[in-house]
């Protein structure tokens, strides 16, 4: 590891004064600094993504927004849907491949393209059934930028897994405020131009601008210096039996996500939804914090498999003390936080809130858990603990949310943790490799 306080090569791009700042800031090896700058992305991803929503109700009525907004949400669900996690998967698999970097890359686009054009031709064949409101995405012209729109965010997507396996979260960073900015920038163009489409094409042009951008650098700089330096390992076997369950436990895990608020829906009724809805989304930005760090460990314990277990060690402990600090924080400010969106929130959500951050804490283990498992191809512990985190947070919320009210959803989370976390720990050897010599062992018959 290098000893002088430096930043990646990509981070030359990020303006000089924040690089300065960063430099200061982050810590000197690449497998915290490269999860730290990650985890500046998705919060200037969280912020900027805010800030775009506010100008949006303040500048467009209430029907445009929502309908605009159902949209947005749908493209973006299918091209996660279409992009099959395959970003996890250049994550595991980029940081080794030598020359077959590029050749990676750009499969796991044209899959991504493929699959996400598939499942938005699908949903608009079933619009006039789940969503009659959005019928208006029938209209011929309309349809082919839905789907277009749709297959490029999945490359959105892809990109940043990407760019992290070829070890340059610094452009992480740049394409997503470049994306932000752009959007914001449209979004007044065409609320000073009275379009009502407005807030889709301030999406759909950032996100060209966004796509365009980032994969100059990546595919005409970044790609060809990983081919010059990443290890030349031979090609991993098993790589669609890899992708393929990856992708199924990442779907029990978006199932956990996305069916929480029909819970609520469903159990409490609407209001009730709205404060859960602002509280989840406060809650999981520790969740999201953790993910970055992961990735960096898949990264780095991917180029010296030798370095997994202490790695391991490292982000855990690492990321066990930001939670922590995290955890408190959000307890403290919670009731404060919540009362800028109204008394009913703060009443309503402020438990709920406390228990999503306290819920951070046991995550934290089992999140890079799945990350170790990644790492180690132990496809079986990769789908299990997402299949029975889903299976317990979903049952525990069904049971609890006409008892308890919001904080039902509270408690499923932080019990459903707790319970795994639990069984990591004391089952540890099954997933944490005990000598760096074992960190990348094949997994026996048994886990394949």
């Amino acid at each position: 590891m290098p000893s002088g306080r430096t930043l990646p090569p990509d981070a030359t791009a990020i303006p000089a004064a924040i690089r300065a700042r960063l430099a200061a800031a982050l810590p000197r090896e690449p497998l915290l600094r490269n999860g730290h700058l990650l985890a500046v992305s998705s919060l200037v991803s969280t912020v900027l993504g805010a800030v775009f929503w506010v100008f949006a109700t303040h500048w467009y009525d209430a029907r445009t927004v929502g309908l605009n907004y159902a949209t947005v949400s749908a493209a973006t669900l299918l091209s996660t849907i279409g992009q099959l996690n395959l970003s996890d998967f250049l994550v595991r698999f980029l940081p080794a491949a030598g020359r077959h970097t590029r050749r990676l890359v750009l499969a796991c686009y044209a899959a991504g393209i493929g699959f996400s054009v598939l499942a938005a031709v699908a949903f608009l064949a079933l619009v006039p059934v789940v969503a009659p409101r959005l019928d208006f995405l029938l209209d011929p012209v309309t349809a082919v930028f839905f789907v277009t729109y749709t297959a490029g965010y999945a490359v959105f997507v892809l990109q940043d897994g990407a760019l992290t396996g070829v070890r340059s979260p610094g452009w992480v960073v740049n394409e997503n405020l470049i994306f932000a900015v752009v959007k914001i920038v449209l979004l007044a163009a065409g609320a000073a131009l009275a379009l009502f489409a407005g807030i889709l094409i301030s999406w759909a042009g950032a996100l060209v601008v966004a796509l365009l951008v980032a994969n100059w650098f990546l595919l005409r700089r970044a790609v060809p210096r990983h081919e010059r330096e990443a290890p030349d390992a031979e090609r991993p076997p098993r790589l669609v039996g890899y992708a393929v369950a990856d992708y199924a436990g990442s779907l029990f895990r978006m199932a956990a996500y996305s069916l929480m608020p029909l819970l609520v829906l469903n159990a409490m009724g609407a209001e009730y939804s709205a404060y859960f809805l602002i509280a989840w989304a406060v809650g999981c930005i520790p969740y999201m914090l953790v993910a970055n760090m992961g990735s960096s460990l898949i990264v780095e314990s991917a180029r010296d498999p030798r370095q997994l277990n202490p790695h391991t060690v490292r982000v855990l402990r690492h990321s066990a003390l930001a939670m922590a600090a995290a955890a408190a924080l959000i307890i403290v400010v919670a009731p404060t936080l919540l009362s800028f969106f109204g008394p009913e929130y703060e009443r309503h959500g402020t438990t709920l809130l406390r228990l999503l951050a306290l819920s951070a804490l046991p995550n934290t283990l089992v999140s890079l858990a799945v990350d170790v498992a990644r790492v180690r191809r132990r496809l079986r512990l990769i789908v299990g603990i997402q299949l029975t985190l889903c299976a317990l947070v979903l049952g525990l919320s069904q049971v609890l949310l006409p008892r308890l009210g919001l904080a039902g959803a509270g408690v499923a989370w932080l019990t459903a943790e707790c319970l795994l976390a639990l069984y990591l720990v004391v089952r540890r050897s099954q997933w944490l490799p005990p000598r760096p010599a074992d960190s990348f062992a094949p997994p026996p018959d048994k886990e394949k």
